[in-house]
């Protein structure tokens, strides 16, 4: 336990009771008060109000949970460990227990054994826990990508990356860290391989359990990333709604693109869950009718791992490549799945990353043309959305009708629910290529109705693109770090005492009196001299 040396604890105690008995008051006030008075702005501020004091409470209790550990509360209750302890006194779950004790060592301020404090493990997401600015969903996913970073990995970089991570969390999405992450890991270790192939090969299990006396088995198991790129693939089509239902009998299975209007009616009377559809999908993939080689097309392409790679990557047998279902595969498992495929080369245009002109007279794309459109946007065009490009349709986005071509330029990737908000109505979405004095120059931009949008501002998605991700968090690390450094040596100015010149000096910008011997040279700073504000200038992020 810490000491705090002249302390009156017990004027503390009084003071941290009655702050806490406020608080308690407070929260009933505000329940007891009318929400339906509100305008739907109101709300909403009352809402992002509520949640930061939520989290600024949440942040409260790491302290907490670290000074009862100190304290050894949990072995004084003769409990194995703090998270067990937790569960008892709190009526917690062991996930959310655990949940608390990991969150604590991450952000807590622990002490060594000598009673020094230690460095604080995630410090700059620590930083931004205390004030509230993310939630514990991202503290879990920041610490889960730096887990990931290999023990190789300098502290430096190490720190670099958490900084990166919890600077974009303070106004970006958990489930996007992720992304980030990716990237990050990419370039720390740029072989692709965070685990060697080895390590793949050696953790790699399927199991298929005992039967139990209900008739049902446990399937679990580890798979490496080249049985995901065949397995998704498969299930993106065998497995989406309105396929292979037992409990339907003009439920299409396996074979070639079944008829649209099939589908979408034995989609609309299926019932199933996702894992109940997987399920079915499998059954329906060692039925004896099926074959392996006449599984048919998904959206215009054969059911098949489709893998994006760079022609640098591929010169260099490194990096990561991407697949059309959202999945990751390292180059060099990527070239031993492509042993036995027919590459194919796409161009871009190095200035917007799009593919170069390939036209089509007809409404309807031609397969090439989607693997372009694949190997350039990765997915769903719409901003925030993360349906992977296995799962969306080719969009115009100069409608055919209205004279579009089926033009690269003028396609795009567009899921089945974000197509469907691009109309003419009052409520409808609009897409515009984006143009060349943009950011973004020849990426499809989407333009939200002035109901979400006032502005009608064109946006793009960076949803499938981490580089672009970890270039907006980099930004804003850099340009946080300039300002905390502008502060400081503002600071610094205002706290400095003023100095009044002799009678005899002159004001600066006048010639010295006659006689007046010149004032000596200021010396040019050496090396290692720091500014004359004492504040070094922002680091560059690498």
């Amino acid at each position: 336990m810490r000491s705090i040396e002249g302390l009156d604890t017990a004027a503390a105690d009084q003071q941290v009771g009655a702050a806490v008995a406020a608080l308690l008051d407070a929260v009933d006030t505000l329940r007891e008060l009318p929400l339906a008075a509100h305008s739907d702005a109101k709300a909403m501020d009352l809402l992002r109000a509520t949640e930061l004091a939520t989290r600024k409470l949440v942040a409260f209790q790491t302290p907490q949970f670290v000074d009862l550990a100190e304290r050894g509360v949990d072995k004084k209750a003769g409990v194995g460990s703090m998270p067990l302890f937790l569960k008892e006194a709190l009526h917690l779950s062991s996930a959310d227990a655990y949940a608390r004790a990991h969150r604590a060592a991450d952000c807590g301020q622990l002490l060594a054994a000598d009673g020094s404090p230690r460095p604080v493990r995630l410090a700059h997401t620590a930083a931004a826990h205390a004030e509230g600015l993310i939630s514990v969903d991202h503290i879990r996913n920041i610490a889960t990508v730096m887990n990931r970073i290999p023990d190789r990995v300098d502290a430096a970089k190490r720190e670099q990356a958490e900084q990166i991570l919890a600077e974009y969390a303070t106004a970006g999405s958990p489930d996007r860290l992720t992304i980030i992450g990716n990237a990050i890991l990419a370039r720390l270790d740029p072989d692709g391989t965070l685990t060697d192939l080895e390590d793949q090969a050696r953790m790699r299990t399927v199991t298929l359990g005992h039967q139990r006396a209900d008739g049902m088995s446990s399937l679990t198991g580890e798979i490496d990333p080249t049985l995901r790129a065949y397995l998704a693939a498969f299930l993106q089509k065998y497995a989406r709604p309105g396929m292979c239902n037992p409990d339907d009998p003009h439920s299409p299975t396996t074979g070639e693109e079944p008829d649209t209007d099939v589908v979408r009616e034995a989609a609309a009377r299926d019932t199933r869950t996702v894992g109940q559809r997987n399920h079915d999908a499998l059954v329906a993939l060692f039925a004896p009718a099926t074959r392996l080689d006449d599984l048919g097309r998904h959206r215009g392409l054969p059911v098949q791992a489709i893998i994006t790679m760079t022609l640098d990557q591929l010169e260099e047998r490194a990096g990561v490549a991407t697949t059309a279902t959202g999945g990751t595969v390292s180059i060099p498992e990527a070239l031993k799945m492509a042993e036995r495929s027919t590459p194919i080369l796409a161009l871009f245009d190095h200035t917007a990353g799009m593919p170069l002109h390939l036209e089509r007279g007809k409404r309807l794309a031609t397969p090439t043309q989607r693997l372009a459109l694949i190997a350039a946007e990765r997915g769903c065009t719409r901003p925030g959305c993360d349906a992977p490009a296995s799962l969306t349709a080719v969009h115009h986005i100069q409608e055919w009708a209205k004279g579009g071509l089926t033009d690269l330029p003028n396609l795009t990737l567009a899921c089945d629910r974000c197509h469907a908000l691009v109309h003419d109505g009052p409520d409808g979405w609009k897409t515009v290529v984006m143009p060349e004095h943009s950011d973004y120059p020849g990426r499809t931009g989407w333009i939200a109705p002035a109901h979400i949008d006032p502005t009608r501002t064109p946006r793009v998605n960076h949803r499938h693109h981490a580089d672009e991700l970890l270039a907006q968090a980099r930004t804003r690390v850099a340009a946080h770090t300039e300002q905390v450094a502008r502060d400081r040596r503002n600071r610094l100015r205002c706290n400095r005492p003023e100095t009044t010149s002799p009678p005899d000096t002159p004001a600066p910008g006048t010639d010295p009196a006659p006689g007046t011997p010149p004032a000596p040279a200021t010396p040019p700073p050496t090396a290692g001299t720091p500014p004359a504000d004492g504040v070094p200038p922002a680091p560059r992020i690498e």
